[in-house]
């Protein structure tokens, strides 16, 4: 098996930090070396690592380091993807949403754009923005039929966050029922869990609180984070 594969499998079985090693040390190869596919599935590799680490502030860094270093459309894509759901999770909606808004637009694959359409759904509901919220949600609706248990799943997990923004609480609870049943079925064990708690918030409205707050940036990689929100709006402008 081949370093990256061992990085992988590490990654996948949930070595966290034997699977950061192991990833910094191919990296620290591929740069010397100059092998500059085996450097972008490293930087990958590395930030979704740190992500689940909960080192995402830092992740993010190398993400956009990946996405400047593949050469494929379809890894550059992904890990766009990978980068956009990052951000939202630390708070960062407009800099996700403008990663997301470039998958969408430059995609092909069912899959892929049914996971961009929902988070972009997702970040809306997160500003508040009804009428964007509804547009993506139908939009998601276009893949639906194509898309992964875990993304049918998803859709209606975010669907149901939105309605509750939105305060629909009975439409809320409708769909994240709908996202239980699918998740139960599938055997998706850690989505089964965010989602009955979330139900449970339901009752006293907790579930409005869920990724409310952004996080707080560690003042030493402020400054490359900002360098990412910058190349990201570039993005945005020649999308434009």
């Amino acid at each position: 098996m081949s370093r990256v594969g061992q990085c992988n499998v590490l990654h996948f079985r949930g070595n966290l930090a034997e699977g950061e090693a192991a990833w910094r040390a191919v990296l620290d190869d591929a740069v010397r070396e100059g092998f500059r596919t085996v450097q972008a599935q490293a930087e990958h590799g590395l930030g979704t690592s740190l992500d689940r680490r909960g080192k995402s502030h830092e992740g993010a860094t190398h993400l956009w380091r990946a996405y400047e270093l593949y050469e494929e459309e379809s890894a550059r894509l992904r890990t766009l993807t990978d980068l956009g759901l990052l951000l939202l999770a630390i708070g960062k909606v407009a800099d996700a949403e403008q990663a997301l808004h470039e998958v969408v637009r430059r995609d092909t694959v069912a899959e892929n754009l049914a996971n961009a359409t929902v988070e972009l759904m997702h970040c809306a509901s997160f500003r508040r923005d009804r009428v964007s919220f509804e547009r993506w949600r139908e939009r998601a609706l276009n893949h639906y039929a194509d898309a992964s248990p875990n993304i049918r799943a998803d859709y209606h997990l975010k669907a149901g966050i939105g309605l509750a923004r939105f305060e629909s609480f009975a439409r809320a609870q409708q769909e994240l029922r709908r996202a239980l049943d699918i998740a139960a079925s599938h055997g998706l064990h850690e989505k089964v869990f965010r989602i009955e708690s979330l139900i449970n918030g339901l009752q006293d409205r907790a579930i409005l609180n869920e990724a409310e707050a952004a996080v707080p940036e560690p003042t030493n990689i402020a400054e490359a984070l900002r360098e990412v929100s910058a190349s990201l709006a570039v993005l945005g402008e020649e999308r434009c």
